[in-house]
C-alpha cells in the first residue's frame, strides 16, 4: 500500500480523497492555485505545493507541474479527481514513465474510451448500441449544416473532448448548427485542450442513466448497479439518485453485462462510468444507447456509495497498489435509495446566471449517522455531526466494507468551500453536494427537502430554491423524468416553488411569533424613556397578494380563520427557525426587513410584512414605488469577461439578434436584444472584465 499520495484537483473532491486517504493511514499531499491558498483541501492535507496563478491552464492543467510536486515531496501516486487531467492519457503516461502510480486506469483504456468519438466507434465495433451519428471530422461549420441536414434534426454537437456538460449545443435547424458549431469547437479547445466536433442524432424524452464500475488489475470487473441522472440543465446534471425509478433487476442486468463487456474489451480496471442514453418511451429497457466512458471518479458517485456500501475512492487507491477487489458481483446488493442534490453558485432567479464572491455566511445542514447496530429501516437512530468529516463506512444495512468512511451517513454533504471563502470565476460553480439516504425513495426525497430548508448560503447567488422545488415537484416524486425536464416544467424561468395555502398561513403565524418576541426583546433594554410599553400580540401578516389576520397568546398563534400550535424556540439574530406547527416540522431561515421578515423554505422566498391592525389600514394609503425602466440598456447578467461585441453605435437590432458574448465559468453566454432599436451607446469593449448588471449597450 502507498504511503504517500497526490491529490491532483481542488475543491471538495480533493477533500474527499484526502479524507478515505487519512482514514487508510496514508499521507496525503494537496497542490493549490494562488486563488485556492486557503483554500480547505490545502489545510486539510499533511503537505501542499503551489502550482501557478489562479487559471487552470497555468495550474492545474500544467502535467509537468503536478509530476515535479510529486519528486518534490516523495508521493508514490496520484489520484486525479474528475476534470483536469483526469482523463489525460498523457498524463498517466507521464506518470508511468517516472515510477508514479495513476489512480486511475491504464493509459490505454483512457486514449480508447475518453476520446468520446473513437469510444463510439469501438463500441459500434463490439456490437454494443450506438445512437445514430457521424463521427468523423467535421472541418467547416458547412460541413456541420450538411452533416446535420442527413442525419435528421434534432441533432446534438459534441465536442469530443467533452465531459460535465460542456462543450455541448442542441440543434434544432440549420440556423442553431451556424450558430452553435464554432462555439462548441471553442468550448472545447478551451476546457479540454481538443477542438474536435462530432454529430449524433438527438434522442427526444431521452432518460439519461449510468453504470457504474470498478475493475482490479487481475481481470476482474463488477458494476455497482445504475444511476438515474436525468435531471439536467444545459446538459450538466443537477441531481442525481441510485438506483433508477425506471431500471428493474433485468434491465440492470442487461446493462451492466454490456458495460462491463465494453470495459473488459479495453483492458479497464479502477473506477469507471458507461453512461447510457434510454428512451423512456420503451418500457422493456431494451432501447438503450452508449454515449459515452467516464474513466475517471463521477462527480455522483457517493449515491452508489450509499447504496453498496463501497467507499469508490478506498477501492481506487486499492487497485492502484495492485490488490484484488475483495468482493464479487454476487456480493453487490443494493440496499435503500439516495439522491444527490448539486449546490451550485448560480442564481435560478435571474436565469441560472453564475455567481461569484465571498461566502459571507455558509453553514451546510448537519450530517446525519445511522446506527450501525439498528437494522430496522422504520425507526434508525440517528446520530448527527457537524462538519464534514467521515465516518465508518459500514452500510446502514448490509455494507460490504468494513472500518470507517462516508457510505453509513444518511445526511451527507460533500465540499470544499468555507465561511469567508471565495468562489472564483475561474472554475466550476459547485459548492457542494448534499446526499440523502433512506429505505425507500420517497423517505430519501423528503430528506432532502428537510436539508435544503436548513442548507444556509448568503453572499453569492445559489441555487437551493430551485433544488427544494424539484424535489417536491409532483412529476419528479413520481419518477416520471427525462433529461428535458427543467426545460419543460420550468420554461419561463423560475420564480420559486409554488406555495399551498396552509403554508402561507403556517408563515404568517411564525412571522407574527417572531415579530412579538423581537418587540419583547426590544423592551427589555434598560433607560427607555416614558411609560412601559406592552408586547404587541396583534399583527397584519401581507404575503404577496393574501393577507392574515395573526393573533399571539400562551396557548397557541391565531392565524387566518383558525388556531394553531406552535412550538419554536428563536431568539433575535437567529438565522434559522426549526419549529413545530400542529405536530409538523418546519425549518424556515429568517432575514430581518424593514417592517417585517424575509422567511425562505419549501423552495421559495417569501417576504412578509408584519404591521400593526391600525399601520396596516393606513398603509393602503401609501403610493406605490414604480422600478426604474432598465429595457434602454443591455446589462452583464453575471461577473465575467467580455469576449465579443457584435454591434456599434448608430446600428440597428432587432429582437433575438446577438449582441455580445460574455464567459464566466467556463462557458461561453450569448445576449440577445430583447426588443427592436438602435445602438445609442456602446459602454464596453471586449476584454473587459465585467461586474453583474455593467452596462453593455444603451439603446435609444
Amino acid at each position: 500500500m502507498f504511503s504517500k499520495i497526490l491529490i491532483a484537483n481542488r475543491g471538495e473532491i480533493a477533500c474527499r480523497v484526502i479524507r478515505t486517504a487519512k482514514r487508510m493511514g496514508i499521507k496525503t499531499v494537496a497542490v493549490y492555485s494562488d486563488a485556492d491558498a486557503r483554500a480547505p483541501h490545502v489545510r486539510m492535507a499533511d503537505e501542499a505545493v503551489r502550482l501557478g496563478p489562479a487559471p487552470a491552464s497555468e495550474s492545474y492543467l500544467k502535467a509537468e507541474l503536478i509530476l515535479l510536486a510529486c519528486k518534490e515531496t516523495g508521493a508514490e501516486a496520484v489520484h486525479p479527481g474528475y476534470g483536469f487531467l483526469s482523463e489525460r492519457e498523457s498524463f498517466a503516461r507521464l506518470l508511468a514513465e517516472n515510477g508514479i502510480a495513476f489512480i486511475g486506469p491504464p493509459p490505454n483504456a483512457i486514449a480508447a474510451m475518453g476520446d468520446k468519438i473513437e469510444s463510439k466507434k469501438l463500441a459500434k465495433a463490439a456490437g454494443v448500441n450506438v445512437v445514430p451519428g457521424f463521427l468523423g471530422d467535421i472541418a467547416t461549420t458547412d460541413d456541420a449544416v450538411r452533416i446535420a441536414g442527413e442525419i435528421g434534426y434534432p441533432v446534438m454537437m459534441k465536442a469530443s473532448a467533452g465531459g460535465g456538460g460542456k462543450g455541448m449545443r442542441l440543434a434544432w435547424s440549420e440556423q442553431d448548427v451556424r450558430e452553435g458549431f464554432e462555439a462548441t469547437k471553442r468550448e472545447g479547445l478551451a476546457s479540454f485542450g481538443d477542438d474536435r466536433v462530432f454529430i449524433e442524432k438527438f434522442i427526444e424524452s431521452p432518460r439519461h442513466i449510468e453504470i457504474q464500475l470498478i475493475g482490479d488489475q487481475h481481470g476482474n470487473i463488477i458494476y455497482l448497479g445504475e444511476r438515474e441522472c436525468s435531471i439536467q440543465r444545459r446538459h450538466q446534471k443537477v441531481v442525481e439518485e441510485a438506483p433508477s425509478p425506471f431500471v428493474t433487476p433485468e434491465m440492470r442486468r442487461a446493462m451492466g453485462e454490456q458495460a462491463v463487456a465494453l470495459a473488459r474489451a479495453v483492458g479497464y480496471y479502477s473506477a469507471g462510468t458507461v453512461e447510457l442514453i434510454v428512451s423512456g418511451a420503451d418500457p422493456t429497457g431494451k432501447s438503450f444507447y452508449f454515449l459515452e466512458m467516464n474513466t475517471r471518479l463521477q462527480v455522483e458517485h457517493p449515491v452508489t456509495e450509499c447504496v453498496t456500501g463501497l467507499d469508490l475512492v478506498e477501492q481506487m487507491i486499492r487497485v492502484a497498489a495492485g490488490e484484488k477487489l475483495a468482493f464479487t458481483q454476487d456480493d453487490v446488493k443494493l440496499s435503500g435509495w439516495a439522491v444527490e442534490n448539486r449546490v451550485y453558485a448560480e442564481d435560478p432567479y435571474r436565469g441560472f446566471l453564475p455567481s461569484t464572491g465571498r461566502l459571507v455566511r455558509y453553514r451546510p445542514p448537519e450530517q446525519v449517522l445511522r446506527d450501525a447496530s439498528s437494522t430496522s429501516s422504520a425507526a434508525p437512530q440517528d446520530e448527527r455531526i457537524v462538519g464534514s468529516a467521515y465516518t465508518r463506512t459500514a452500510h446502514p444495512e448490509e455494507g460490504l466494507s468494513s472500518g470507517e468512511g462516508p457510505s453509513r451517513r444518511i445526511t451527507r454533504v460533500d465540499d470544499g468551500v468555507f465561511e469567508g471563502g471565495e468562489v472564483s470565476m475561474f472554475y466550476d460553480p459547485m459548492i457542494a453536494k448534499l446526499i440523502t439516504w433512506a429505505p425507500t425513495r420517497e423517505e430519501a426525497i423528503d430528506r432532502q427537502i428537510g436539508a435544503l430548508d436548513s442548507f444556509v448560503i448568503e453572499g453569492i447567488g445559489h441555487n437551493v430554491d430551485f433544488l427544494s422545488a424539484l424535489m417536491q415537484h409532483p412529476r419528479f416524486r413520481s419518477g416520471n423524468i427525462t433529461t428535458g425536464f427543467i426545460a419543460e416544467e420550468y420554461p419561463e424561468g423560475f420564480q420559486g416553488a409554488p406555495a399551498e395555502p396552509k403554508l402561507l398561513c403556517r408563515l404568517a403565524a411564525l412571522a407574527g411569533l417572531l415579530s412579538t418576541e423581537a418587540a419583547g426583546r426590544a423592551l427589555e433594554i434598560e433607560g427607555q424613556l416614558g411609560t412601559p410599553l406592552s408586547v404587541p400580540s396583534d399583527w397584519v401578516v401581507r404575503i404577496g397578494d393574501k393577507s392574515f389576520p395573526v393573533s399571539v397568546a400562551a396557548e397557541g398563534v391565531h392565524a387566518g380563520d383558525g388556531e394553531m400550535a406552535v412550538d419554536a424556540f428563536w431568539v433575535p439574530g437567529q438565522r434559522l427557525v426549526q419549529a413545530q406547527i400542529d405536530g409538523e416540522e418546519l425549518t424556515v431561515q429568517v432575514e430581518k426587513r424593514v417592517n417585517g421578515w424575509r422567511l425562505i423554505t419549501r423552495g421559495a422566498r417569501f417576504d412578509a410584512q408584519v404591521l400593526t391592525p391600525r399601520v396596516a389600514l393606513l398603509a393602503d394609503f401609501m403610493i406605490e414605488k414604480v422600478p426604474p425602466d432598465l429595457s434602454r440598456f443591455l446589462l452583464c447578467p453575471m461577473p465575467g469577461l467580455l469576449t465579443a461585441l457584435n454591434v456599434g453605435e448608430g446600428d440597428r437590432v432587432e429582437a433575438g439578434q446577438p449582441l455580445a458574448v460574455v464567459e464566466a465559468m467556463k462557458m461561453e453566454n450569448i445576449l440577445r436584444a430583447e426588443k427592436a432599436g438602435r445602438v445609442a451607446k456602446v459602454a464596453a469593449k471586449p476584454g473587459d472584465s465585467l461586474a453583474v448588471d455593467a452596462v453593455i449597450l444603451e439603446f435609444e
